[in-house]
């Protein structure tokens, strides 16, 4: 398919004799909203991180476009340029401003003017709401403005695809909203994107495929009305059943 961007082909992933990932496989297409559920130590995050690269798939691939990305010589931090991530814990660089923050990547990685970076940051910032903190560090911001600045980091590199790892999961109640709200916006605009989220609604709400793990494999994927609204599977009906209890 011509709007296929990655397709996640028998990916397994072992960490010593300790195998996390058990041949997944699934396919993101272009404006895909994918929501992959599942309880703690499920493999979700390892997931991610093996898409982005920052962990090594002990064996299978990842297709970007139709290219092997797992293979010699690929450059990640290029690649990382069109499959963005937004970590759980942020990672903003503490001793520089928000502005800094979202010009460093564009400015290394896509060799960027500096003006050229400003400009686009600028423009980012603005979307997410994060405009009037541009001098700020991240030390003076709540966690929901430093989670809105590192999306707007992330969308300054120009990404096809953008990974979030628990976006919310080390948020305060009152400020899990604000992200979601500039998430869906994201969504709304056509971007892909791919969430591990604990946030059954944004799952049932915005995304049109959700992938269930447990224990390192797929149990089920399809649409949200299918997986959330009619499980087939059992453990998905246990693990659903406890947010309907909660």
């Amino acid at each position: 398919m011509a709007d296929t961007i990655l397709e996640i082909r028998h990916l397994s992933k072992s960490f010593g004799s300790h195998e996390v990932l058990r041949d997944i496989d699934f396919t993101v297409s272009k404006g895909d909203v994918t929501a992959i559920i599942g309880a703690s130590g499920s493999g979700k995050s390892t997931l991610l991180r093996c898409v982005n690269l920052l962990e090594t798939p002990t064996s299978g691939e990842i297709l970007f476009h139709g290219k092997d990305v797992t293979g010699r010589g690929v450059n990640a931090p290029e690649y990382r340029s069109h499959v963005g991530m937004v970590f759980q814990s942020f990672n903003l660089f503490n001793n520089m401003t928000v502005l800094k923050n979202c010009m460093v990547g564009q400015m290394k990685v896509l060799k960027k003017s500096k003006e050229e970076a400003r400009q686009t940051a600028l423009r980012y910032l603005q979307q997410v709401g994060m405009a009037p903190y541009i001098k700020a560090k991240p030390r003076q911001l709540s966690g929901g403005q430093k989670q809105r600045v590192a999306i707007a980091r992330a969308l300054a590199m120009g990404p096809e695809v953008l990974l979030f790892d628990e976006p919310t999961s080390a948020l305060d109640p009152e400020m899990v909203g604000e992200v979601l709200s500039v998430m869906q916006d994201l969504a709304s605009g056509g971007m892909t994107m791919l969430v591990v989220t604990h946030e059954m609604a944004f799952a049932r709400d915005v995304s049109n495929q959700v992938v269930y793990m447990s224990q390192g494999v797929i149990c089920e994927q399809g649409a949200p009305a299918d997986v959330l609204g009619n499980p087939q599977r059992q453990e998905t009906k246990d693990f659903l059943a406890r947010f309907r209890n909660s």
